[in-house]
């Protein structure tokens, strides 16, 4: 009889836990696709009229994500997030091209790589406001000579004018429709993101997506500024909502 014993098997290995930088880029990485994929669904789904004048633009809650990213991850965030998702729209659901591709980088990036910056640097209620109030004004500024130079372009290939008469034209609505469309539509973006990204923040600090930091509990000043700040931005809204009712005759007064 063989009585020779048979070999145990070696034991399963134990997979190697990931190192904590790691694992913060992978937690990262994931957070940024989640973002951009609702970014895109966002700019996809929801397109409102604003300024009748350029009625060929439309609000679009997009930049809100990607400047509530460049918030949690900093200015490099919505740079790369803002290229890709122009991309992406040119491919899919864009009637621009290449020349909406470029304005919305511009628009998106100087907004919110702006806004990014300055909360880097101070980190607070009071750093936030004034990031996305800055933002929203560069962009307004930056995008008046953008509009001038790219809208007639795009104006021409639609219409067949020639160059020349469409720069007639969009240079007669950049202070009556693409300026009042930009201060609108950043001005909701700046109210609608200091609503939403610390109630995001604590929910993904909670989640354990981000650091968790422990929330001192809130004095009396904090509440006052928090409501005060919820109460400026829900007035932003209701102004910015009914300049653009009144612009499309859909407010009247008696």
């Amino acid at each position: 009889m063989n009585t020779e014993k048979l070999p145990k098997e070696f034991p399963a290995s134990k997979p190697e836990p990931l190192k904590p930088k790691r694992a913060a880029r992978i937690k990262m990485l994931s957070m940024l696709a989640m973002l951009s994929a609702l970014a895109w669904i966002a700019a996809s789904v929801i397109r409102i009229p604003i300024v009748p004048a350029v009625g060929f633009l439309g609000y679009e809650p997009k930049d809100v994500i990607l400047v509530i990213a460049g918030f949690l991850y900093g200015p490099a965030a919505p740079l790369a997030m803002a290229g890709l998702l122009s991309l992406i729209e040119m491919i899919t659901t864009s009637v621009t091209g290449w020349l909406g591709a470029i304005q919305n980088v511009i628009s998106s990036c100087v907004f919110c790589c702006t806004a990014a910056l300055i909360y880097k640097r101070w980190r607070t209620l009071k750093g936030a406001a004034l990031g996305l109030s800055v933002g929203t004004l560069l962009t307004a500024a930056v995008m008046m000579p953008s509009n001038y130079f790219f809208a007639p372009i795009f104006m021409d290939m639609q219409m067949g004018i020639g160059q020349d008469a469409a720069r007639e034209i969009v240079t007669g609505l950049l202070i009556p429709g693409f300026l009042p469309f930009n201060l609108i539509k950043y001005g909701l973006n700046t109210a609608l993101t200091m609503i939403l990204y610390k109630r995001i923040r604590l929910a993904l600090s909670a989640a354990r997506i981000l650091p968790y930091t422990q929330e001192a509990p809130p004095s009396i000043s904090s509440i006052k500024i928090n409501i005060m700040i919820l109460a400026a931005s829900t007035l932003i809204i209701i102004i910015c909502v009914l300049f653009v009712l009144a612009l499309h005759g859909w407010l009247f007064f008696s």
